[in-house]
Formats: structure tokens, sequence, C-alpha cells
């Protein structure tokens, strides 16, 4: 018979965290299941090593501990989903978020639905989503000097408050726009909820393959925000003018430096995120929760399958989670 492990990752300086985190680890390895617990994690849960019971694992390093698992649990907010992707980017194991954090979209299930995931890991019931991500590339004097990733944007800002960044933005191997600003957000139709929204960008359902490109405060005439294809190149260069350099951030967690002259590539990424599914309500329906929208009046073809035998329909939240 096949073992069946799942990773679990917690944000263990909360103590919300740590009582769920236990919580699960006694649950799904009473289930047979073995759970893979980071050391540093386990120490702080109260199970070091010599005092994790049966269906525990232990490890030290992050490079490969989601190789073997079939699944990511994470006990956060969206920054350690994050932090979870990027230990499972290469062994492509499915991330299931239990948010702890406000808003929390990158998050499949809340804290008060434990009961129900830890059965959904456990009967195998779930469904997997690949999302696009950023592959991107740093280049200075024509050599690439750092390649990474993002599953939300990559964006390019100034370093130095005082300062305007130019920038010349190119798109398919062609010149778009030069821009005196505070920067520019490359962001996936997973991150156009999060620092693409901020910053007045376009939310795009995660059904539809695009990238999005934003300007961050442009002193131009031509400064919107923009939707492009899915497979275009989009290229940022930081004019050799400058006297300031800026700053390349993805996910707001990695930072490369970037000299006058760096160019940024940002293309579709190779290896999707991989997010496991819980649910099945739409996209709108998580925006109403989300962000608390208010949806009262609404009167749609929804209302006739929502109706009561007292003709009252129940419109809030905007229909069925």
């Amino acid at each position: 018979m096949t073992t069946r492990r799942v990773l679990l990752l917690a944000h263990t300086g909360r103590a919300e965290a740590r009582v769920v985190a236990t919580a699960f680890v006694e649950s799904l390895t009473r289930e047979g299941l073995v759970v893979r617990l980071m050391a540093t994690e386990a120490k702080d849960l109260g199970l070091a090593q010599g005092a994790a019971g049966p269906g525990i694992e232990l490890t030290e390093s992050e490079t490969d501990a989601s190789h073997g698992c079939e699944l990511t649990l994470v006990i956060g907010g969206d920054g350690s989903i994050l932090r979870a992707v990027e230990l499972t980017h290469d062994s492509g194991t499915p991330v299931l978020g239990v948010n702890l954090g406000h808003v929390g979209f990158l998050a499949e299930a809340e804290v008060g639905e434990m009961e129900s995931t830890m059965r959904s890991i456990v009967d195998g019931t779930y469904t997997v989503e690949d999302r696009l991500t950023l592959d991107v590339e740093v280049v200075v004097d024509g050599e690439v000097v750092d390649r990474t990733f993002a599953v939300n944007e990559a964006s390019v800002e100034k370093a130095a408050r005082e300062r305007m960044l130019e920038l010349v933005v190119e798109v398919d191997g062609r010149p778009l726009s030069r821009w005196g600003c505070d920067g520019v957000v490359c962001a996936t139709p997973t991150g156009s909820t999060a620092y693409n929204f901020s910053a007045g960008g376009p939310i795009v359902w995660p059904q539809v393959e695009a990238l999005c490109l934003v300007p961050l405060s442009a002193h131009a005439l031509f400064a919107r925000p923009m939707v492009v294809a899915p497979d275009s190149l989009i290229a940022i260069e930081v004019l050799s003018r400058n006297q300031g350099s800026g700053v390349l951030w993805c996910d707001g967690r990695r930072t490369v430096d970037l000299p006058p002259g760096a160019r940024i590539e940002v293309r579709r990424g190779r290896q999707p995120v991989r997010l496991a599914r819980l649910h099945t309500a739409p996209f709108a329906d998580r925006l109403v929760a989300k962000f608390g929208l208010n949806v009262e009046g609404w009167r749609g073809q929804g209302e006739r399958r929502l109706r009561g035998d007292n003709g009252a329909a129940d419109t809030t939240n905007g229909g069925p989670a």
C-alpha cells in the first residue's frame, strides 16, 4: 500500500496557527496519513526530534521538503501560502491554504472549516487547478544576472523615495512607452487582486490567461493599465541616465537590485502554480465574500433557484457560496 504524505507548513509565530496546525497533525495521522514538518516548525509545535509520534516526519531541507508529498497544507495567510509556493515550485506539489489572515485570496478554506477540510484531504476529494505564473530574468550588460519567478506579480520600483525611475517598456520586441514613474507592476490573473488591484489595475478572472501591466504614478499622458497576451514578452529597461537605481520585487518576498541600464524580462512561467480546491463557487462569489461587496437588491437568474415557498429569495453575498 502506497504511503500518503502531506507537507504541513504553518505560521508558527501565531498562537492560533500553532493550535490549528497541531489539530491537523493529530487528525491526519489518526487517519493513517504521514505528515511531514519542517524541523524548526515542529519544534514550535512541541514535536521536536524524538518527541514526534508515529506518522510524523521531520525535515531540515526546504529545497526538497515537498518531494514525495501529494499535498502541501498551509496554515496562515497569503504570505504563508506564497512561501509554500516557493518551496513547492520545483516539485509541483499542490498547495492548499487554510486562511488565518485578512483577505486571503490564495487560501481555499477558512479556519472554521477545519473538519471538512481534513475530510477532503483524507478522502482525496479536492481538485487541483493550475494557475499561470511569471518567469523573470534580469539582464545587465548583456548577461543574465538573476532568474526568479512570481505567482502574483513582478514589480520594478524606484529604490530611493526622492527620485523617480526613468523606464522604457517593451512588449513583444517593440517599444511601447517611456515613463518617469515610481515603477511598473507586471501581474498574473491570480495576482490581479493583490498589488495590481491596489495600483489601479484590472481584476482578471483566474480562468483568463493574460498578463497585466500597470504603471505606478507615471508622469505621462499614456499611462493606463494594460492587459497583454499570455505569451507576450514584457521587457522593462531602466534608463542608464538615471542617477538612482531600482529594485525588482517578486511577490513582495524576493528582491534583486537594478543598476541603471538593467533590463528586466517577464514572460509566462514554464511551471504553473498548482492550487488545491475544495469548492466550486464562482470567482464572482469569492470577490463578493473577500472584499465585502454590497450586492443588495440583486435580482438575477439565480434568484429563481434560491426562491423558497414564501416567494422570498436569499441574495446574501450574491447567492450560494
